[in-house]
């Protein structure tokens, strides 16, 4: 009986699974990325309470403008925070490793089920978010800008709004794709 065509040499079997299993192990390398990030939180949770103290010694003096400008701030670094575990996540999940947490009671109902493309339109979705929150800060105090930057911000802004659909566009009509 002679081989299939397409058969290897067992020597180039051996190699062809080493590259495959070292390419496999390479995933490890994601790992210290995602801890980097981990500490990118303490980043911003020194910059919230940073801010959060700012305005606390504001509160006698403080306009109802300011309030609000606080208020944003505050919710910008905050999603800033669920765009980084977003990342984390669902990056380690769907690149190095599943997390096991199965005695936690505290599980996220997402968290597994978010694959690259949610993941695209999480992130997309967030920035889009905090985009919006930045110009309406500035649309909030207005006259400590040039109408150059502001424009630019505005571009921007219809920038990531535009890219969002057409990722989800783009998604969408993958997934019809697939069904078919």
């Amino acid at each position: 009986m002679a081989p299939p065509k397409n058969a290897q040499p067992p020597m180039l079997k051996k190699v062809e699974r080493a590259i495959e299993r070292g390419l496999y192990v390479s995933r490890w390398l994601m790992a210290p990325f995602y801890i980097g990030l981990s500490l990118s939180l303490l980043l911003l949770l020194s910059s919230f309470i940073q801010e959060l103290f700012h305005f606390l010694q504001q509160i006698p003096n403080i306009t109802q403008a300011d309030a609000v400008l606080a208020a944003l701030s505050l919710i910008d670094l905050s999603l800033a925070g669920n765009l980084v575990l977003i990342v984390i996540f669902s990056g380690y999940e769907n690149f190095v490793s599943k997390i096991d947490t199965s005695d936690d009671e505290d599980q996220f109902d997402w968290r597994g089920n978010v694959d690259f493309s949610a993941l695209k339109l999480k992130l997309i979705a967030s920035i889009v978010a905090i985009s919006g929150i930045h110009l309406l800060k500035v649309f909030m105090d207005i006259a400590k800008y040039r109408e150059s930057d502001i424009q630019w911000m505005i571009t921007l802004h219809v920038v990531f709004v535009f890219s969002g659909v057409f990722l989800a566009l783009m998604d969408w009509l993958a997934s019809k794709a697939k069904k078919k």
